[in-house]
């Protein structure tokens, strides 16, 4: 388990300063073109229901690309129709209320086990790989057993809120309930994954947990890449998941 993490970049956020003008500048997929090349593994988007960001011609030009794409989506009938139709590697199935500002929290997996279950089995009948953001519990990840995701996506806002509010207790707490959680994930047979708000220091911390095979990061690096470029920003990020990596196997040894 402590294998090099994979790093997934999320493009989002080039496409919400494309689209404040409107026009086709700044592209979310050349800023995929560079992130792989910068040493990313895998592009994530996510196609919301009022498209405040990614497009449906960024999704496709994406999957296009010789990389995974992962594809963010509300279990919704027309962005399944979407999915089957386009074949991505892989679909993370993630809340949305129109209301909000970015993601606020993971699925209620044990609430809407009914109206996920279909949406699953058709993802999985496509051939793509099924993730669910999820929050860090163990109800949750046993729902997402039952219901046949083979991967969760923990969420780590939560945690990354309390370290940027300097409030040490609530943050070491959260980071034990998200250590827990990838344990129990990975006995369960799952595939974990986090992602949501994570910066150097706290990508560098959770890079630690050998049960973690995946991040994926966004709005941070779209943000750092305006003072230093995004292959700049992909390189520091890789280097301390690198370093958090490298931790783990030395206290493993």
């Amino acid at each position: 388990m402590t294998s090099r993490m994979r790093l997934g970049i999320n493009v989002d956020h080039v496409a919400t300063v494309r689209n404040a003008r409107g026009g086709r500048h700044p592209d979310p997929v050349r800023a995929a073109k560079a992130a792989l090349e910068a040493g990313a593994d895998s592009i994530t988007a996510h196609l919301r229901e009022d498209r405040r960001h990614i497009r449906d011609a960024d999704i496709e030009a994406l999957r296009a690309l010789p990389a995974p794409l992962n594809f963010e989506m509300a279990a919704t009938p027309e962005m399944i129709a979407i999915a089957t139709r386009l074949k991505p590697h892989a679909c993370c199935l993630v809340p949305e209320r129109r209301e909000e500002r970015t993601t606020e929290g993971g699925l209620d997996v044990v609430g809407q086990k009914a109206a996920l279950a279909p949406a699953i089995a058709a993802l999985k009948t496509a051939g793509i790989r099924v993730s669910l953001f999820i929050e860090p519990d163990a109800r949750t990840l046993e729902a997402a057993v039952a219901l046949g995701a083979p991967v969760v996506e923990l969420h780590t806002g939560t945690w990354c809120e309390a370290l940027a509010a300097g409030d040490a207790a609530r943050a070491a707490a959260e980071f034990e309930r998200i250590r827990k959680a990838a344990a129990l994930g990975v006995s369960l047979g799952l595939e974990i994954h986090a992602g949501h708000g994570l910066d150097y220091s706290s990508a560098e911390t959770i890079s630690a947990l050998p049960e973690i095979t995946e991040l994926n990061i966004g709005h941070f690096l779209v943000g750092e890449a305006i003072f230093v470029g995004l292959g700049n920003t992909i390189a520091r990020m890789r280097a301390a998941m690198d370093r958090g990596r490298a931790a783990s196997a030395g206290a493993a040894a």
